[in-house]
C-alpha cells in the first residue's frame, strides 16, 4: 500500500441482497472481492450487509450486534493486502441510537465510518422511524486522497455534497438503495446527481442495487460522472454487474476512464422487467415452488400468467379456468389459447355446483330479496376459495390479477378475486395493462425464462373487459371508459388533485369525477386487505399512499 496513489481501480458491485440474512450478504461481498484481487477499492450498495429497507427488523438488538461482528470479520480479511471495501451497514452508537453507515475497510481494520445525515421520510421511506441522523460527514482520507461518502439521500439533496466539497473532497461516492419508479433512472442521472456534480465540480460514483424486496424492486442503473459532467460509465439495468472503473489523477483532479454506456430499457419494457424481477424474488425467496392463478380469458389474468412464466418458467405456473354459467365460449377459448402459447398447465374447474349449493344454502335468508351484486360476489369468492384450496394442498402461491384502476375504485371482491399472496399488476393502471400486453406479444423480455411470443391471443386484447358475473356484463356498465378513468385516477392519486382540478384539465363531467373520488375513498378498506404488489409509480397503494379508512373529506 502506498501513501499516495495517482491511479486507482474501483469496482462497482451492483448486486442483489437478502434482507436480514447477514451471513449470506457478507459471503456475497467476499465472493466479489475474491474475483477482483487486483483492485484498489470495491463498492457495495447502501446497507448491503443487512439489506434494505430493513424496516423494524433493524430494531432487534441482535441484528446490530451481529452486523458489528461481521463487519469486524470483513475488515480483518482486508489484511491480506487485497482491495479495500466500502460496506453499508448499521451501527449502534454510544448514545444507544441506530445509524445507517458506510464503513471503509482496509489493511485489516475499519479505517473510517460515516453516518447518513439526510434521512428520507416520504413515500416508501420512513428512515426517521428507525435511524438517527448523523452529523454532516467529514471527508475520509485514504491512500493519499480525500473521499466524500454521501449515503443515498445525502446525494439527493445538495447540502452534504456541498459540505464535502468545501472540506476538500476529491471524489464523491454515493452508495444507494434507490427503488424503481417509472422514469427514475434518467432523473437520477440527468437531474439529481448531475446537479451535484455541477454544484461541486467533483467526479461522482452512483451505485445502486438490483432485486425485489416485498413491494419494492431495485433497478440498478448505476453510473459514473466525471467532474465536467460527462458520463464515463453506465451499468445495465435489472442485472447484477461488477464494473471495473479506472481512475487517474492529474493537476485537474481525478478522472475516470471512459467505459461502457449501457442502454436502459424504455417504456413499457422497464415496467415489465420490474414485474418479472419483483415476482421472481418474492416467490423464490419465500420458498414457494411456483404460482397458481385463475385464468379467466381476460387481459389481466393473461398478462399475469405471462409475467409469471417469464419470472419463474412456464413449468412453475399453474392456471385454472373456473367457469360459471355466465362464462362465454370466447373466454374459454381465449384462456385455453393463452395457456398453450405460454406453455403452462391449465385445469378447468367449473364452479356451477358450488354456486348452486350456495343458492340453496342462502335461499331462506335471501327469500325476500332480489338478485343483485351479492350473488356476483359469491361467484368470485367461490373462485377464491377454490384457488386457495389448490394453493394449500399443493404449495404454489396464489397470484391475484386486479389492476390499479380496479383497486382504486373498489371494482374487486374482497375475499374473492383479491385473495392471494402477491399481485404483479397492483400498481399498473388498466391502460398500462393494455400497453404491456401488446408489447409482450411482440417482444421477449431480457429477463425472461420463457422466451416465446406471442403470449396471448389477440382477441384477449381486443375484446371489452368483463367480470362475466351476469349476462352480457362489461366493466363499462359500472365505470367510465378506462381511458377516461385512468386520467381521472392519475390526477386524484398521483397528483392528489381535487375534483375541480380534474375537470379543469380534462373537461370531464363534474359529477362523474366526484363519483370516482368517492369510490376511491370508500375502497380504502379493501386496499388495506389486498396482497402486496410491485411499486411502479410515485404513489402506489401501500407504502406511498397511507390514507385513513374512516374519513369524511371530499373535494367534490
Amino acid at each position: 500500500m502506498t501513501d499516495r496513489a495517482d491511479t486507482l481501480t474501483i469496482i462497482l458491485s451492483q448486486m442483489t441482497q437478502a434482507v436480514g440474512d447477514l451471513a449470506a450478504n457478507a459471503d456475497a461481498m467476499r465472493a466479489v472481492r475474491a474475483r477482483h484481487k487486483g483492485a484498489d477499492l470495491i463498492l457495495y450498495p447502501e446497507l448491503q450487509l443487512i439489506g434494505y429497507p430493513p424496516e423494524d427488523l433493524v430494531l432487534k438488538p441482535a441484528l446490530a450486534t451481529r452486523a458489528a461482528a461481521l463487519l469486524a470479520e470483513l475488515a480483518a480479511e482486508t489484511a491480506d493486502g487485497g482491495p479495500a471495501m466500502l460496506v453499508g451497514s448499521v451501527e449502534r452508537g454510544a448514545d444507544g441510537k441506530l445509524y445507517n453507515i458506510v464503513a471503509l475497510l482496509d489493511g485489516g481494520r475499519v479505517v473510517a465510518t460515516r453516518r447518513k445525515h439526510e434521512l428520507p421520510n416520504y413515500g416508501t421511506f420512513d428512515e426517521k422511524r428507525v435511524f438517527a441522523p448523523g452529523p454532516l460527514p467529514d471527508v475520509v482520507e485514504w491512500r493519499g486522497m480525500k473521499l466524500g461518502l454521501p449515503i443515498c439521500e445525502d446525494g439527493w439533496l445538495p447540502t452534504v455534497c456541498r459540505h464535502l466539497a468545501a472540506e476538500g473532497a476529491e471524489l464523491l461516492i454515493s452508495v444507494n438503495g434507490s427503488p424503481y419508479e417509472i422514469d427514475k433512472d434518467e432523473r437520477r442521472l440527468s437531474q439529481v446527481f448531475a446537479a451535484r456534480v455541477a454544484e461541486t465540480g467533483l467526479p461522482l460514483i452512483f451505485l445502486n442495487r438490483i432485486g425485489g424486496q416485498d413491494e419494492l424492486v431495485f433497478d440498478g442503473c448505476s453510473f459514473v460522472l466525471n467532474g465536467d459532467g460527462a458520463t464515463a460509465h453506465r451499468l445495465t439495468d435489472w442485472e447484477a454487474e461488477e464494473r471495473v472503473t479506472r481512475w487517474t489523477r492529474d493537476a485537474a483532479g481525478w478522472r475516470c476512464d471512459a467505459g461502457a454506456i449501457a442502454e436502459w430499457e424504455a417504456h413499457p419494457a422497464d415496467i415489465y422487467s420490474a414485474m418479472i424481477l419483483s415476482l421472481r424474488d418474492y416467490v423464490e425467496r419465500n420458498g414457494f415452488p411456483g404460482v397458481v392463478l385463475g385464468l379467466s380469458g381476460g387481459i389481466d389474468s393473461a398478462l399475469c400468467a405471462a409475467i409469471a412464466a417469464d419470472a419463474l418458467g412456464p413449468d412453475k405456473v399453474w392456471c385454472v379456468m373456473l367457469p360459471s354459467r355466465f362464462t362465454s365460449r370466447a373466454s374459454l377459448d381465449d384462456a385455453e389459447g393463452c395457456a398453450k402459447l405460454i406453455g403452462c398447465r391449465l385445469d378447468t374447474i367449473p364452479i356451477g355446483p358450488a354456486v348452486e349449493a350456495f343458492d340453496e344454502m342462502l335461499a331462506g335468508s335471501f327469500a325476500d330479496r332480489d338478485v343483485d351484486i351479492t350473488e356476483e360476489n359469491v361467484q368470485s369468492r367461490i373462485r377464491g376459495v377454490t384457488l386457495m384450496a389448490l394453493s394449500n394442498k399443493f404449495g404454489p402461491m396464489l397470484l391475484t390479477t386486479g389492476n390499479k384502476s380496479e383497486m382504486s375504485v373498489g371494482y374487486a371482491t374482497i375475499y374473492g378475486d383479491m385473495a392471494g399472496g402477491y399481485n404483479p399488476l397492483k400498481d399498473a393502471y388498466k391502460m398500462t395493462v393494455f400497453a404491456l400486453a401488446k408489447w409482450r406479444n411482440g417482444n421477449v423480455p431480457r429477463l425472461s425464462r420463457n422466451p416465446v411470443m406471442p403470449v396471448m391471443p389477440e382477441t384477449i386484447i381486443a375484446k371489452p373487459p368483463s367480470a362475466e358475473l351476469r349476462p352480457d356484463q362489461t366493466d363499462q356498465d359500472s365505470l367510465p371508459p378506462y381511458e377516461d378513468l385512468d386520467r381521472m385516477l392519475h390526477m386524484l392519486v398521483e397528483e392528489e388533485a381535487s375534483v375541480d382540478d380534474v375537470v379543469a384539465r380534462h373537461g370531464f363531467d363534474r359529477d362523474a369525477v366526484a363519483r370516482i373520488e368517492r369510490l376511491l375513498a370508500i375502497a380504502e378498506y379493501k386496499r388495506r386487505q389486498a396482497p402486496p404488489g410491485v411499486k411502479l409509480s410515485t404513489r402506489n397503494f401501500g407504502r406511498d399512499r397511507r390514507y385513513p379508512i374512516t374519513h369524511g373529506f371530499r373535494t367534490g
